[in-house]
C-alpha cells in the first residue's frame, strides 16, 4: 500500500513539474478579449486557443506571418488583429513547423483550434479553423496568454 501511495505521489510531483509556465495576460484584458467584439480598425481579429486535455504539458509557439505571436499551452488563447488579407498561420512541431494559409476580412473575428497530434519522439501540432460558434464557446474555458 506504501508503495502505491509513493508511486501516485511520484507521478502527481512530474506532471505538476511538466506543467507549462507561459505568460499571461491580465485578468482585465482577457475579460475584455472574451467579449469578441469588433476588430478596431477595420482590422480582422484572430483567436487561436488550446482546449484539449491530449498534450497538456506541452508548449509550443504560433506565428503570424513568420512573426512570433506568443506561446500556447492547454487551456490558454492567443488573440491578434490583422490588416485584412492573406496571413499565414504556423506552429512548431516535431520536424517543422505547421501551416495554414487563411484570407480574413475586415470587421471579422476568425477561430483556430491548435491541437498536439501524436508525434515520433515528442508531440506535433497544428492549427484547424473551427466555426465561431466553437471557437467562443471553447476560448470562454480558456486564459489568454501572451
Amino acid at each position: 500500500m506504501t508503495k502505491k501511495i509513493t508511486y501516485l505521489l511520484a507521478i502527481s510531483f512530474l506532471l505538476m513539474g511538466c506543467s507549462p509556465k507561459i505568460p499571461m495576460a491580465p485578468e482585465k484584458l482577457d475579460t475584455m478579449r472574451k467579449q469578441f467584439n469588433t476588430p478596431t480598425n477595420n482590422k480582422s481579429g484572430i483567436y487561436i486557443y488550446r482546449n484539449s486535455f491530449v498534450g497538456s504539458a506541452l508548449t509550443k509557439t504560433v506565428y503570424i506571418d513568420d512573426k512570433t505571436l506568443g506561446s500556447i499551452a492547454n487551456k490558454t488563447y492567443l488573440y491578434k488583429e490583422v490588416v485584412p488579407g492573406k496571413h499565414k498561420l504556423a506552429t512548431t512541431s516535431e520536424f517543422s513547423p505547421n501551416l495554414l494559409a487563411i484570407n480574413t476580412l475586415s470587421g471579422k473575428n476568425y477561430y483556430f483550434t491548435h491541437y498536439i497530434k501524436m508525434g515520433l519522439i515528442v508531440g506535433g501540432a497544428n492549427i484547424e479553423a473551427v466555426s465561431e460558434k466553437e471557437g467562443k464557446k471553447e476560448i470562454l474555458e480558456c486564459k489568454l496568454a501572451q
